[in-house]
């Protein structure tokens, strides 16, 4: 683990966009010499950070800020950049009349479809969308849904829909109805984008049956626009008010006044951009909102600084528009770059479609989530010696924690020179607290380093901060990027009840971490699903990290059962293909734990199981097979990719007698 795996050679390092960040530092603020000072400063002196950021970044803004940062007594009141206007559309399109011609958008979907959009007609296409959803009376604080793919018309129609002002919330159409109306129909949009169906592992699946059965549980929905993706032949008559899209925008382009620029609103500082959503795994997911600014110069910060991205990259992020890594995706038209869509399944119509993607693309940040990279590592996949993959010089893994085996592998059998950075935060803060670092070598395991202007902390059970010891993962200052709250939270209790209860006035994010030796961060899993026999915490992904890279086990999730006064964890296992779990094969997996932690990892039991359960954004989640256990009720279902998978976890013998040492669901 002291060994780094890779080292940025001295050229990338002086070539990077942190190294002239902190000449920037030194010739305007204060001498600092490598990322630790540049870190400490960016604590010390948050509010010199973040001014000199927006400046290094070339924020655009109508109005100067009076103050930068008005601290108050509760965190979360915190405001900054007050009296700023800008408009955060205006700045993720800022490149567009330099750029013309240069591709701002490139997208597959599956195989069926594959095109390009450059920022010129990514600017034309906003201004019709924009200028139609004025028509349709929409104005600045309207909150307008999208119900779409991850295709180029959804980055399109939030960036028309920020223009005004407009607050842009979305899902992608894997979620179910239920799903849908738990989110949607506590914001209550004006407008929804839809799409008429969308591709998955080949097949067409049509989605407007679903938008008239939303539509009649929504009722503050003027107008439905669809955008024709999957070209299935439903009659749009079916459904009151709805259009399709661009049918919509000739309409708007017939008008005699013709306006040929965006009429971007100026808006202060905290003006709300984006609603996200919990994963309402133990309810009705909350509905989070983030303001305009501090998504801008947060995203900016990781994009820029710590992802190290330049106009002439191209940034591939696997996800759905349900999940905060879309829009800090997109966020990254703000560089000049070219941002990467892909929809469908990942590894359709074949299991290397993704790198095939890489290589005819020339992708240069890649963004996947550890769950891909242990799948691709069990399809046996060795892209560094079946693909060219010379322009790619970054990978990013979030969801979960990255195995060391993940980044043996990747190093080995994906590219070897080439930067792996874990990085991990969430959609409470649309952003991260632990990022990738191009000034500093990767350690296994480890996140490389604690983001700039991000307080983080790991606090013992006392509340007391502490080193290389496992704890709660905090942050203890105020940043821009917090919510502004949670919908229709007008007191805010639901907001502090969520995050600032645990520690008073401390950012408590949830999870079981430690700050590394290197400075570095990790992680061991949600400290909700810390499991904690005869005492002892230990952060689930321990387990995951030994078990999972056992080639016979596919996938892993561990739980805590309550018995007899204590716990004892319960591990379930999914395998690969045939194999099924032996006696022998049980062993193997107690004696790899054991002998890589300590006993008190081993779980008391090992089950085999044909599916574990995840949420529509592909986490496993330990507390809903927990409460099938333990026969509590499961509160939200529809938060669940496959909810049918918890009738592998009910009613089972072995876990409600203590005889039996073994056991097999078949």
């Amino acid at each position: 683990m002291n060994t780094p795996i890779w080292t940025p050679s001295k050229q990338r390092v002086k070539q990077s966009n942190m190294f002239a960040f902190i000449q920037y530092v030194k010739d305007h603020y204060k001498n600092v010499n490598d990322y630790q000072e540049l870190y400490q400063w960016s604590i010390n002196e948050s509010e010199i950070f973040w001014a000199a950021l927006w400046k290094f970044t070339g924020v655009i803004a109508t109005t100067n800020w009076q103050s930068i940062k008005q601290d108050h007594h509760d965190m979360w009141n915190t405001r900054w950049f007050t009296g700023t206007r800008f408009n955060f559309s205006e700045n993720l399109l800022r490149y567009c009349e330099q750029n013309d011609d240069k591709p701002a958008i490139i997208f597959w979907g599956e195989d069926k479809v594959k095109l390009s959009i450059s920022y010129r007609q990514l600017y034309l296409k906003t201004l019709h969308v924009s200028n139609t959803l004025r028509k349709l009376g929409v104005q600045p604080g309207d909150v307008v849904a999208g119900y779409l793919p991850n295709i180029p018309e959804t980055v399109i129609a939030m960036l028309a829909t920020t223009s005004i002002g407009a607050i842009w919330s979305s899902c992608s159409p894997d979620f179910g109805i239920n799903g849908v109306v738990d989110r949607f129909g506590q914001i209550h949009p004006k407008i929804l984008f839809c799409a008429d169906g969308y591709y998955y592992k080949g097949k067409t699946i049509d989605c407007l049956p679903r938008i008239q059965r939303i539509q009649q549980q929504i009722s503050s929905i003027e107008h439905i626009l669809v955008c024709q993706y999957a070209h299935t032949e439903t009659d749009l008559s079916q459904i009151a008010n709805a259009s399709w899209l661009y049918d919509a925008i000739e309409k708007m382009q017939q008008s005699p006044v013709r306006q040929h620029k965006i009429n971007f609103e100026q808006l202060p500082f905290n003006h709300p951009v984006y609603i996200m959503y919990s994963s309402g795994t133990t309810g009705k997911p909350k509905c989070i909102v983030h303001g305009a600014g501090g998504t801008l110069i947060q995203h900016l910060k990781e994009l820029v600084l710590h992802t190290d991205i330049k106009p002439i990259d191209r940034v591939f992020y696997y996800t759905t528009c349900g999940w905060m890594m879309w829009n800090w995706l997109v966020s990254s038209l703000a560089t000049g770059t070219t941002i990467m869509l892909y929809d469908g399944n990942p590894f359709y119509p074949k299991p290397d479609i993704l790198f095939d993607y890489a290589e005819q693309e020339k992708i240069s940040v890649f963004g996947t989530s550890a769950k891909y990279l242990a799948a691709v590592q069990k399809y046996h996949l060795s892209p560094k010696t079946t693909h060219q993959l010379t322009s790619l010089k970054t990978i990013l893994s979030t969801g979960s924690p990255l195995s060391t085996e993940l980044y043996d592998y990747s190093y080995q059998h994906i590219k070897s020179n080439m930067q792996l950075s874990s990085i991990a935060g969430g959609t409470d803060i649309i952003s991260c607290f632990a990022l990738g670092n191009p000034l500093l070598p990767v350690y296994r395991g480890e996140l490389q380093s604690i983001g700039l202007g991000m307080k983080v902390e790991i606090f013992d059970e006392q509340g007391q901060p502490v080193k290389q010891q496992k704890g709660e993962l905090v942050c203890s200052a105020a940043f821009p990027s917090m919510p502004l709250g949670f919908w229709h939270d007008i007191n805010k209790n639901k907001y502090q009840s969520a995050y600032f209860n645990r520690y008073p006035n401390v950012w408590a994010h949830g999870d079981y971490a430690e700050l590394s030796t290197h400075h570095g961060l990790i992680i061991y899993g949600r400290s909700d699903a810390v499991l904690n026999p005869g005492g002892v915490r230990i952060g689930t992904a321990e387990i995951y990290r030994q078990v999972e890279k056992l080639p016979e086990i596919f996938e892993s999730i561990a739980v805590g059962q309550q018995w007899d006064n204590d716990v004892r964890i319960i591990l379930f296992v999914k395998l690969v293909n045939d194999i099924h779990l032996t006696e022998a094969l049980q062993e193997k997996i107690k004696k790899t734990i054991k002998e890589n932690t300590t006993p008190r990892h081993v779980p008391h039991y090992i089950i085999e199981v044909k599916d574990i359960p995840r949420t529509i954004s592909g986490k496993i989640v330990e507390l809903s097979v927990a409460d099938v256990i333990h026969n509590r009720p499961i509160k939200n279902l529809d938060a669940l990719a496959n909810p049918e998978s918890l009738e592998y976890f009910k009613n089972l013998p072995v876990l409600q007698a203590d005889n039996e040492k073994t056991a097999r669901v078949s």
